[in-house]
Order: C-alpha cells, then structure tokens, then sequence
C-alpha cells in the first residue's frame, strides 16, 4: 500500500505542469447554520455523499483561507469551511452572550458537524484549528478517518519562545493593560496582520492583499481586541491538553498528511517533528514558506491532498 501511495503522488507531482487554477474549478457554495443561536457562516464544495473533508482556519483567519483547496478538491471529495464564532461572516455575539474560549469553540463546531449531517471525516487543521479540531477527535474518535496538519501545533517544542514571548508573560498575569495594548498594536493592526501572512514566504509580493485586509475589517469591529485578547491568554489551556491529544494519536493511528512552513514565526518545525514520534503513517512535508503554507504552496499542497485522500483515508 505504501509503494502504492508513493507512486500516487509521484505520479500525480509528474504528471502536468498545469496548477490547478488553470484546471476546471467546482463551484463553492455559501450558507449558515444556526447553532444554538449562533449564525455560523461556511463554504462548501462537492456531492455531501462523497468523502468528507473539514477545514478548520487558524487567527487571524477565516474560511476564506481555503477558498482555493474547495474549488479545486470539491470535483472528487465533499468539503466543508465554517468560520467560527467571532470570525469570518459569521454571527459576532457579545462576549455577554457567547463564551470565547476554545472549549466552547470546539463545543459549537462539534455542533455544527452533526446539524449538518457529518458522520466521518477527514480534519484539516491550521493554527487554531488543531486545538478546536483535536477536542472533536479526542470525543469522537470513530468519526476522525484522518488529519491534514498544516502549522497546527500539538507540542510543547512547537511553542517559539520568542513569537510567543509577549503571550507567555501574558498568561502569568493577565491584568497588564500596557502588555495588552502593546499585543493589540502589534498584532491587530494592518501591518501586524500584513506580516502575519508575509513573514517567512519566498515572495512576499505575490501574497493576497485580501488577506490580511479582510482580517482587519473583521477584528476591527468594536469589542473583536478584548476578546481575541482572552483567546490569547485562554490558549495556555491548550498547552495542558497536549499530552491527552498525543496520546489519542497514539492509540487511534489516524492516517496524517503533514505540510508544515518552515520558517513560521509561532510554529517552528520541532512542533511537526512532534507528530512522527506518535504517528506511524505519516506524509512529512517541510515547505521552504511562512505560517499560512497555502498562499505559497497551495498546488503542492493540493495534489498532496488529492493522493492521501484517496490512498490513505477509508
């Protein structure tokens, strides 16, 4: 089956110099559900009867991140993108009225998974999609048939002590107004955002604007700074599930296709590096790009896809 599956992907890396943004394209579709009061907005691609794929965005981001991966995959597989709570388009209730910890994150899109009828699936994972997806699998580990892990950490070495540095103090105490604001000015501003999505890309130039302008429409919204502050500091509590998440990995070996961006500035390679000592059936990819591998490497990324998905998960 390996040889098989290498063969797969060698052949479908050889076969065409064509990107897939030149191939034909499914349409993606748009909609919300409701869930418990809370509007959550989603792009879909593909017939619901096949294979299921669940693409889970990362901060500052939404599910316009994997605008591309629809349009191209939805031909043979069944995708689906919700933005979460707070994100995207979809409802922003007030922190009065909705808890944003990833808890209950998790909690609501666990619930959004069974209003739309998903009963087994494949997680794609991205920043804070691996905490938010890893609280799905480690409750419904039958419905998990596999992970695509893309600068989502798991690991206490996948933590850079120096992108994380003002969030570590943070976490110490979470009463430092100065600290706060020095966050926010750095981190939700249109600069900060911008090199967010630049920082460590082999050309920056070539890097979607709508990006990071998109993101800063959305938490630039009055009351998004305190809140995506709390996610900060509620992000600690992660970290003490790490080790309940590294040992579903073990006992349940669900296939993993790993794509990793080397040069990311929260997630360094040590946090990829983490999941080949608990994962025995894993395609390990290093990509020379920064922490959204997508914008740089998304045709690889693609086909990489396309070969797992159909080699590797039932």
């Amino acid at each position: 089956m390996k040889l098989l599956y290498n063969f797969l992907v060698i052949l479908l890396l050889m076969v065409s110099s064509t990107t897939y943004a030149e191939k034909n394209l499914v349409a993606v579709r748009y909609g919300t559900e409701n869930v418990s009061g809370v509007n959550i907005f989603y792009r879909e691609a593909g017939d619901p009867s096949k294979k299921a794929v669940v693409l889970l965005h990362g901060f500052p981001s939404s599910s316009h991140m994997y605008r591309d991966v629809l349009a191209a995959l939805g031909d043979e597989f069944y995708l689906i993108a919700p933005d979460y709570p707070g994100f995207g388009d979809s409802d922003f209730p007030s922190s009065t009225d909705y808890t944003y910890t990833f808890d209950n994150i998790a909690e609501t899109m666990d619930k959004f998974l069974i209003q739309r009828g998903l009963k087994k699936y494949t997680l794609m994972i991205h920043d804070y999609g691996a905490p938010i997806g890893f609280r799905i699998a480690t409750k419904h580990p039958k419905k998990v048939s596999g992970f695509v892990v893309m600068n989502g950490n798991a690991y206490e070495e996948g933590l850079s002590p120096k992108g994380w540095g003002p969030i570590l103090n943070y976490w110490k105490n979470k009463d430092q107004p100065e600290l706060e604001k020095n966050i926010a000015d750095q981190v939700f501003s249109l600069e900060g955002l911008k090199w967010q999505y630049t920082h460590g890309t082999r050309n920056p130039e070539s890097i979607l604007p709508d990006n990071w302008n998109l993101d800063f429409m959305k938490i630039s919204r009055e009351g998004q700074h305190p809140i995506q502050l709390g996610m900060f500091f509620d992000y600690q509590n992660n970290v003490t599930l790490y080790p309940e998440w590294q040992t579903y990995l073990r006992k349940n070996q669900p296939p993993m296709l790993l794509v990793w961006g080397k040069h990311d500035a929260f997630f360094p390679v040590p946090g990829a590096e983490g999941f080949k000592r608990d994962i025995k059936d894993i395609d390990y990819n290093i990509l020379d790009t920064g922490h959204f591998p997508l914008e740089e490497e998304g045709d690889f990324i693609i086909k990489k896809m396309r070969a797992f998905l159909n080699a590797k998960v039932k």
